[in-house]
């Protein structure tokens, strides 16, 4: 059976594990291309105006492949961690797309549960009893997923730059270039290195979400919290830039959590839609990773968190703890 799987929302964090755990149990896979302005303009049409840019893109992957398959896997994210939530979009996807687009074909959509390691299980014989009704070879094609999945590291750490950015946002966001119009590449030319949460000690970003006084809900803001906050108590980037979806509600308030726990750390929010426009987009880079320089070249007073990770390793006899010298 030829199944489907859109390059959309959490594709890159879990597309070995998909991929993987399909071929292995006999499907023949058609995964949808890289983002494009056809895709793009296909998921605007048929999504409603109300929905983020990433869920628009989403739609439109969903649209490119609804004649080239026989079957579709769009599961349903309903959680990661205990008593934690993920965006309700994800949980409501499933009506989204078979509202707005006519004619799709079956989808394999049962609800996953990721919380642990019987509940994912679980899933797994459900979504492949789709194609085979074997359980031992579906047991066996969901151990190796899951292996692959765990040797799989996405995520940026630029070495070789002297100044670095920690870019913090959703993976739909961070790993799409047609989304952020190709903001790794924007930066590395600009002399900039990239490092991303996803490449980061998750147990020191557990702990810095773990200090806040109110437990978050949602499970990727909360890794999004502890990494802004984690880099500027290690300095390990000179700068933060979030990548935050026009509408998005969760991002919303945790833009807001992030700047109080920062402090006067440099920080800059990218809102990205569909009819952001690079220019702009490409000034506003431009305008930080210029203050950015010039705080190097000149010498600055950081946050209450010290010196930046580039001080730190280059220390200059009698200097203040907290001030940063080129």
């Amino acid at each position: 059976m030829k199944i489907g799987i859109p390059r959309g929302l959490l594709f890159p964090k879990y597309h070995t594990f998909a991929e993987t755990f399909m071929e292995e149990i006999g499907a023949e896979l058609i995964v949808s291309p890289e983002t494009n302005k056809e895709i793009l303009d296909a998921g605007t049409r048929c999504c409603v105006d109300e929905a983020c840019l990433p869920v628009k893109v989403f739609h439109g992957h969903v649209a490119w492949l609804k004649d080239r398959c026989e079957a579709m896997l769009v599961p349903r994210f309903m959680g990661i961690r205990e008593k934690e939530s993920v965006c309700p979009y994800f949980c409501g996807l499933i009506e989204m797309v078979v509202n707005n687009i006519p004619q799709l074909p079956p989808f394999i959509d049962t609800p996953v549960y990721a919380t642990d390691d019987k509940k994912l299980s679980k899933w797994a014989q459900e979504a492949g009893g789709y194609l085979t009704k074997d359980k031992k070879k579906i047991a066996a094609a969901y151990q190796l997923a899951r292996q692959k999945h765990e040797q799989n590291r996405i995520g940026y750490d630029d070495l070789g730059y002297p100044l670095k950015i920690c870019l913090i946002g959703h993976v739909y966001n961070l790993f799409d270039q047609f989304i952020n119009m190709e903001l790794k590449k924007k930066l590395n030319e600009r002399g900039v290195g990239v490092i991303t949460a996803e490449s980061m000690d998750k147990a020191a970003i557990r702990a810095e979400a773990d200090q806040l006084f109110k437990k978050p809900f949602w499970t990727f803001a909360q890794s999004y919290y502890g990494a802004a906050v984690h880099i500027c108590k290690t300095g390990n980037a000179d700068g933060i830039i979030y990548l935050s979806a026009f509408s998005c509600g969760i991002d919303s308030v945790f833009i807001e959590l992030i700047q109080s726990g920062i402090k006067d750390f440099p920080f800059m929010v990218l809102k990205l839609d569909e009819h952001t426009g690079e220019a702009g987009f490409d000034t506003r880079i431009e305008a930080f990773t210029d203050m950015l320089k010039r705080r190097y070249e000149s010498g600055h007073n950081l946050s209450e968190y010290g010196q930046c990770g580039y001080c730190r390793s280059n220390p200059l006899p009698g200097a203040a703890d907290t001030l940063c010298r080129p």
